[in-house]
């Protein structure tokens, strides 16, 4: 527990430290797997993720044996809650067909509880350290305070939601994540992050939170309003982005000349289908294991690419886009004169490599590198710059 907290029995302290420790593991683990997903890597991906699993469920099953110490409960509780969504994720990654189910559809559920696991522990980091340092890059370890000043600024901060339902779940909504130092005091950069094919904003909130949170800009994840993004009738979906995007405009300082649209997948696709529409409100375009939509070589869209930032990220292993369309979409936006910078990456299947955030931070916008960063990150056989 952080520094400052009540007495503990050392009972309780230690079996808060051993399922908190198996918990950052399987979460780490298997964020670690969601970046190395290819299909002829799966059993050894399984095979890694057991050791963690069978810790976890000995750390938590030890910490639910113990009684909450007084005015610990709703700590106490949330844990168990956390760790328990952490564990069955693991579990179903470990046995993705289940009872004879899709397996496919079995790894996805799995990401989809990592991230309910996420949910619950998130608000315990205060308290936590190591679930702190979890929800940040390592260049902010050393200022975990900075990220979390009291709330003396009246800003609303934090993880928002909105849709057209209560259920957290419901499509044609959107997660909002506004860092907690955010004062209002200057305007943001806002990156707005679309979720892949049957995937949801909620979830792909936390492919970018931990930059968000560091890195000072606002981060908002919609969800398509169908089980994917609008690709054959695009008006639709891109002028529900729009208006998502003025809602928050109008209640947080956004800065519109810094606005980056980014996605994976169908996201990756939309984003440059969307991104490149007439009258679009991004600055910057970031697809990640997409394809260029056919209907851009007729609808104006390489058009109106011309001197637009764009940065294409794509994996030499991508089973369902093969690379060479990649290589298509790079040559046809070059060729139009975009500002492009492609970026392959050797070992990457169809996933999102979270390595990628850094690089295409810094050419969204150089204050947003870290200090370390390298100032030529495109250098290499792997990327090539066209303007």
């Amino acid at each position: 527990m952080s520094e400052g907290s009540q007495e503990l029995p050392e009972r309780y302290q230690e079996a808060v430290a051993s399922v908190g420790g198996a918990s950052l593991a399987v979460l780490g683990l298997l964020e670690a797997a969601q970046r190395r997903l290819h299909p002829p890597d799966l059993p050894e991906l399984v095979a890694g993720q057991v050791p963690a699993r069978d810790r976890l469920g000995a750390a938590l099953e030890g910490f639910r044996s113990l009684d909450a110490p007084s005015g610990l409960e709703g700590f106490h509780e949330r844990m168990a809650q956390g760790a328990s969504q952490a564990l069955a994720a693991v579990t179903g990654f470990c046995d993705p067909g289940g009872s004879g189910g899709d397996p496919t559809l079995g790894i996805l559920r799995s990401f989809r509880t990592l991230c309910r696991s996420f949910e619950i522990l998130y608000p315990l980091r205060t308290a936590l350290p190591p679930l702190a340092r979890h929800f940040v890059e390592p260049a902010f370890h050393a200022d975990l305070a900075a990220l979390d000043p009291d709330p003396a600024t009246g800003e609303s901060v934090g993880i928002h939601r909105a849709g057209p339902s209560g259920d957290p779940d419901a499509r044609d909504g959107f997660s909002l994540y506004v860092p907690e130092r955010y004062d209002g005091a200057d305007p943001w950069p806002l990156v707005v992050a679309l979720h892949g094919g049957f995937g949801h904003g909620r979830d792909f909130l936390w492919t970018w939170l931990r930059e968000a949170r560091g890195r000072r800009f606002l981060l908002l994840a919609p969800t398509s309003e169908g089980t994917t993004w609008s690709l054959h009738a695009p008006d639709r979906d891109a002028a529900r982005l729009a208006s998502m995007l003025d809602f928050v405009c109008e209640r947080w300082r956004v800065d519109r000349a810094r606005i980056l649209l980014t996605g994976l997948s169908d996201g990756a696709t939309f984003s440059l289908l969307a991104g490149l529409a007439e009258n679009a409100p991004y600055t910057h375009l970031a697809p990640v294991s997409g394809v260029l939509h056919p209907a851009s070589f007729s609808n104006g869209n390489l058009r109106r690419a011309r001197g637009r930032p764009i940065h294409l990220v794509h994996g030499a292993l991508d089973w369902m886009f093969p690379v060479s369309v990649a290589r298509m979409a790079r040559d046809a936006l070059g060729d139009c004169g975009a500002d492009l910078v492609y970026r392959e990456i050797a070992d990457l299947s169809h996933a999102y490599p979270r390595e990628a955030n850094d690089a295409i931070l810094a050419w969204f916008d150089p204050r947003l590198a870290l200090p370390h960063a390298d100032p030529t990150p495109y250098s290499g056989p792997s990327a090539t710059r066209r303007r």
